[in-house]
């Protein structure tokens, strides 16, 4: 069977709902996972049955922004209208995931609302609240442009391992080296992997970009694996705790798991972690019994 991956409905609005959602579904289905969707007009108790069944959670994008109350700031003018309905099953899902160390995949919004969640705070809107000198730039430009920007990983997280083994992958490179957590090189100069580079202690990686906000102060248990090199932006986030697989990025892996094989290894990677975890969570029923 299967690990099923519960996936809250990304917005209230049906037509956002059937233009993202299949994408989330694909990706995970691809993974070898199970997608769930997780009703937003459901009482809090039928939705955790539905939960308890699951056995990670992706938080995936949302046309609305968190409520900048959950975070005790004013509302920025540019700052779109929450949807309480997904806040609070992500809510009922983030508890879940943190009370029994489900994994956590959280995309764009789902970044954004992990974050103030763990008791961070947010950018409200990056084109206006950046200072000057760092609007370089467009993190909103859209599905239409699939790379609008390079990210800078981490080369100690789980992240840069994710990414790393996937480039080695498709491009016949070693996985990450146990010392100095660099790629291998390649056989010859010609084989460098065209979409990806690493350089001393950074990994430069290219992804797509659809939002206008970005984690601020970064919430607790949480540590920046990720970000943009021309503005500072925070692009991923992972969990500290080395016992629960916690990540969340800022681009959009849905959108180009057909394309490109890092996208498809961070699906893998939720779907793997969460197969390890439920047969976790059996073992542990198991002895109970």
């Amino acid at each position: 069977m299967p690990p099923r991956i519960a996936i809250p409905i990304p917005h209230s609005d049906p037509e956002y709902v059937a233009r993202s959602l299949p994408q989330y579904e694909r990706a995970v289905e691809m993974a070898g996972g199970e997608p769930v969707r997780i009703p937003l007009d459901k009482a809090p108790s039928e939705i955790m049955k539905i939960i308890e069944r699951c056995d990670a959670v992706l938080l995936p994008g949302s046309r609305a922004d968190v409520d900048p109350a959950k975070y005790e700031a004013s509302r920025h003018p540019s700052t779109a209208e929450a949807d309480p309905k997904r806040d609070t099953v992500d809510e009922l899902l983030l508890q879940d995931a943190y009370n029994m160390r489900k994994p956590v995949l959280g995309i764009c919004y789902g970044l954004q609302i992990l974050n103030v969640y763990r008791t961070g705070t947010l950018i409200q809107d990056l084109a206006e609240c950046l200072p000057l000198e760092k609007r370089r730039v467009n993190h909103a430009a859209g599905r239409n442009v699939p790379v609008a920007h390079a990210v800078v990983v981490d080369l100690g997280s789980t992240l840069a391992t994710i990414v790393n083994g996937a480039v080695g992958q498709e491009h016949g490179l070693s996985p990450l080296d146990r010392e100095g957590h660099v790629f291998s090189r390649a056989k010859s100069a010609d084989q460098e992997p065209p979409a990806a580079a690493s350089e001393g202690k950074a990994m430069l990686i290219p992804v797509n970009s659809s939002h206008h906000q970005a984690a601020d102060a970064v919430g607790d248990g949480l540590r920046v694996v990720a970000h943009c090199p021309d503005d500072g932006v925070i692009e991923a986030l992972e969990g500290t705790s080395a016992d629960h697989f916690v990540l969340a990025v800022q681009w959009h892996p849905e959108r180009s798991v057909d394309q490109d094989e890092r996208s498809r290894a961070i699906f893998r990677a939720v779907v793997e972690a969460a197969r390890a975890r439920h047969r976790e969570l059996v073992g542990v029923r198991g002895a109970v019994k």
